[in-house]
This record gives structure tokens, sequence and C-alpha cells, in this order.
């Protein structure tokens, strides 16, 4: 596979990315950003790709463990790579896997949040290259997905997605029996007059608090991103999705 290097977090990060077919955007970024994951926690990244999230969670928050799942064999081994070369290792586990495989595979290994970029493309309606079709096209259905990310997660553990912001409410029902506390964070283009094309969908296990509306981030102004934007893709910064009712509430 021909490969380019790109560099995230302001040069913390070096991934290797596959020069034709799925390449990062700012979707991994902004989800790790949103995963409140301390060190000593273990997170799960299910449908990891070239490693952009799971590598960028366990750079911004030292000591944290991640298992990165990847279904493609060339891709996970592209994974594999890009963990090497950051030298995490001993932190992130890259697990070759179908997401569907979860529950058996990772059985007797609760994890405390689980992070996820769903493929959001209808099969039936996808017209994306070859190259790029275990990334966006969704051969496993949504609730299928977020029921078996969801699966390994320890009580109240959160489950991040970050997906087009028009599927909200399809995000809300595919939820599996059990979670609250769903909190919804759009992902504006541009501040006024615009439409949120993504938007970062939290839940928490064994929670039964009230869904929660937030403001979200403005990614771009006139001049490139907003310094909101550049603080988490640029400087690492966290985003505030997942913190406590009090929090939300000053």
């Amino acid at each position: 596979m021909e490969t380019t290097e790109s560099e995230l977090l302001g040069g913390r990060v070096r991934l290797l990315q596959p020069r034709r077919g799925y390449r990062v955007a700012v979707d991994p970024l902004l989800l790790q950003a949103a995963v409140p994951a301390r060190s000593g926690e273990l997170v799960l990244d299910a449908g990891a790709g070239t490693g952009a999230a799971a590598i960028c969670l366990a750079v911004r928050v030292p000591g944290c463990r991640v298992i990165a799942v990847e279904r493609d064999p060339a891709m996970a081994e592209l994974l594999r790579t890009n963990v090497a070369r950051n030298r995490l290792e001993e932190r992130i586990e890259v697990l070759e896997a179908d997401v569907a495989e979860l529950p058996a595979r990772l059985r007797g290994r609760p994890v405390h949040h689980a992070m996820t970029n769903p493929p959001h493309l209808d099969p039936a309606r996808a017209r994306a290259p070859q190259a790029q079709v275990h990334a966006f096209v969704e051969t496993l259905p949504l609730p299928a997905w977020l029921a078996a990310t969801a699966a390994v997660l320890r009580p109240r553990g959160w489950l991040v997605v970050v997906h087009r912001a028009e599927r909200w409410a399809d995000l809300a029902r595919a939820l599996p029996d059990g979670f609250g506390d769903l909190r919804l964070f759009p992902l504006w283009p541009r501040a006024g007059g615009t439409f949120a094309r993504r938007l970062l969908f939290a839940a928490r296990r064994g929670v039964r608090s009230p869904a929660v509306l937030l403001s979200g981030l403005v990614l771009h102004d006139d001049g490139g991103y907003t310094p909101e934007a550049e603080a988490v893709l640029r400087r690492g910064a966290a985003l505030p999705l997942c913190v406590p009712p009090a929090e939300l509430r000053a």
C-alpha cells in the first residue's frame, strides 16, 4: 500500500495514511477529544482505521490504554505500524476483528469508555470507491454497531460517537437499553446561518439523567480554524461533552 505521512496534534503524532482511499479528516481528532478518559483507564476504539483517534487519545491522556479494533487487514497492519512509529505499543492494543465480534472477543475485559466513528453511508445508495467502502459504507446496521460497542462498557462508562448531524435521532433510537445522560454536541462549519453537518453524541451506561443539547464547537472562521478548534486539533485540548451536570449548568 502506498502511503503518505501526516502530522497531528501539532506534530506530536505522526500518522501514515493510504495515498488513495480514506484519509483522516478532523472527525477522529474531535472524537477522541470528547472522551473523558483518565490515566489508568481502558478505552475502546471501534473501527479504528489507521489509528488517528486511538493514538491522539493516548498522547492526550498519558497513562490511559486503548484497544483499537479494525477489521480490514491492510488498515489493521497500517494501524500497527502507526502505533509502533509513535512508540505506543505498551498502551495501544490492535485487535483485528469485526465490531460485531466485540462482545465475544472482549468478554471479561470491560472498558471504561468507548469511542467510535461508524460508517455512515447507506449501502443501497453509496457510491464510495472500493478503497473507501470499509470506512464509509454501513455494512453493519447502526443499532448492531452501537450494541456491540456498548456491550463491553463498564457501568457508568461513556459511549462517544461522531456521526452525521442529521442522524441524531437514529443514534438515540439505536442505543441499547440502559443508557441515559445523552449529550448532543453540534460541530458547526462556521458561526451563524449554517447547518451542523457532524455532531458528537454521547450516552452513559446505567445512568438515567435526561438528554442535553450543548452549544457545540464552531470549526472555521475567515482565516482558518477558530481558536477553540485550534486548541483541540493542534494543542490537544479536551471537549466539554461528558462533563458533570453541575459544570453544564455553570
